[in-house]
């Protein structure tokens, strides 16, 4: 017995952009567990004064570095589709991009840089523990911040061909 080649099917293979985009996803559990070590070292400040303030400061550590994680596995996402309507009109509009796009590199290098710095200048492992998780955040930051310069790049209104009332284009 032989078969039709035409009634075989083909099995469509998932772009990279597509495998990345499903990636992307996994932020949220990241980002689920950093808001947990935040609720948890907020249920820890009742007992401060019996266990001090060291399961705070860990518990803060672990938030950082699993934002970090979890905003660096934003930047997998698909630049060029927006999130919501809100993400749409910022990207669209050049000059709300580019004050977003300032304050995303303001957040990353700032946290960058103060991590960096409490990292050298700590003391104790409290702080240097803190500025290692701050330092992981602010990669992620760098990551989240090169996915919103492609997706400001992509979606700008001002540098879209334009289109006439016809359809066709200029």
């Amino acid at each position: 017995m032989s078969r039709d080649v035409a009634s075989v099917p083909v099995r469509a293979h998932a772009s990279m952009r597509n495998i990345f985009q499903g990636l992307s996803y996994l932020q949220y559990p990241a980002l689920i567990v950093a808001l947990g070590y935040i609720f948890k070292s907020g249920l820890a400040v009742a007992s401060i004064k019996t266990a001090g303030w060291l399961p705070i400061y860990d518990d803060w550590n672990y938030a950082l570095l699993y934002a970090g994680v979890g905003i660096g596995l934003s930047s997998l996402q698909d630049p060029t589709k927006t999130q919501n309507e809100m993400s749409r009109r910022v990207w669209q509009d050049p000059r709300k991009g580019r004050w977003m796009l300032m304050v995303l590199a303001a957040y990353a290098l700032g946290a960058m840089v103060f991590g960096l710095i409490g990292a050298y200048l700590a003391e104790d492992t409290i702080v240097n523990q803190l500025s290692l998780g701050l330092v992981a955040f602010g990669l992620g930051m760098v990551g989240l911040l090169k996915t919103a310069i492609e997706m400001r790049e992509h979606h700008r209104m001002d540098k879209q061909p334009e289109v006439f009332v016809e359809g066709g284009r200029a």
